[in-house]
């Protein structure tokens, strides 16, 4: 049996985990990030490494390497983490300092969002995947595109949407995708409202009841969210769209929702892109089955 570690790191939390070529989690550790000081990050990362392969009676000598996803801007060829803006990293060289640490040559990185791609990529439909979309929408709001196997990640700020103006009030006053709609934008365009210490969770269990409040704010956001796949459709037209990322994995039932939003916007010809869009099939551990997974160079 073949095993490698995969690991995630995040602004709110590090996983990590070793996995076999059946995709199998084992040992999976989670713990809170240390963003004090680059190198505390990176010995917690060293820990949680070590940690799950303690849970699983492996040595190192057992994996075939380290896949590593990192959000933010990524040398994945040079295996440095350029800049993140929710950790301390900056020019960080992680491959160099994992592969020095772990003696291991095998270590691969890459930004989170496209090691998520990878994994459901891999467990999509085979026949149907020449160009593949993964949408995340969570603490930010991305997306990952692989066209024939390969990525696509233009100057390497490819796949960023969040960015996208959907929301004007003047030439100098705008709002993008994630500041509105993703986790966090959820919670603080609930301020203008003048809802206070509201979660997102909470906002999104008050549109299931029916609230006033949380309806007209969810509302505008599967508008909003509609808007972005239309965008990906009409430059890309995907074989298949994922949507993964908290947001959607803990409300699943939105996707029907995106979709009659959606459906607003498509013209005839494209009307069968509402059988193309699914839910993450990983969940919350995409990332490191994607991270895990390419360093099995599947």
């Amino acid at each position: 049996m073949k095993y490698s570690i995969g690991v995630d790191i995040g602004g709110t939390k590090i996983a990590t985990a070793v996995l076999n070529e059946e995709k199998a989690i084992l040992g999976r550790v989670q713990v809170p990030t240390n963003k004090t000081t680059p190198e505390m990050l990176f010995q917690q990362v060293v820990s949680c490494i070590e940690g799950s392969l303690k849970k699983t009676n492996l040595s190192l000598k057992d994996v075939c390497g380290i896949g590593v996803g990192v959000p933010g801007k990524v040398d994945c060829n040079k295996g440095i983490a350029i800049f993140q803006n929710n950790l301390p990293w900056k020019n960080y060289p992680l491959a160099e300092k994992l592969q020095s640490y772990f003696n291991l040559e095998n270590v691969v990185i890459d930004n989170d969002v496209y090691m998520a791609c990878f994994a459901e990529w891999v467990e999509s439909n085979k026949k149907n995947r020449d160009t593949f979309v993964y949408l995340t929408i969570s603490t930010g709001i991305s997306c990952s595109i692989i066209h024939k196997e390969e990525f696509i990640r233009g100057s390497g700020f490819a796949g960023e949407i969040g960015f996208l103006p959907v929301k004007e009030k003047s030439p100098s006053n705008f709002q993008r995708l994630e500041e509105i709609a993703s986790g966090p934008g959820i919670e603080k365009t609930a301020l203008k409202y003048g809802v206070e210490d509201y979660k997102t969770v909470d906002i999104i269990e008050g549109y299931k009841q029916k609230e006033t409040m949380p309806i007209k704010l969810i509302n505008d956001v599967i508008i909003y969210y509609a808007k972005a796949i239309y965008s990906i459709t009409c430059l890309v037209d995907p074989n298949r769209i994922v949507l993964g990322g908290g947001v959607i994995n803990h409300n699943p039932y939105l996707l029907n929702e995106i979709k009659e939003s959606l459906d607003r916007y498509l013209v005839k010809e494209q009307k069968d892109m509402l059988n193309r869009i699914n839910i993450s099939q990983f969940s919350n551990d995409a990332g490191l089955v994607g991270a895990s997974l390419r360093v099995m160079k599947y």
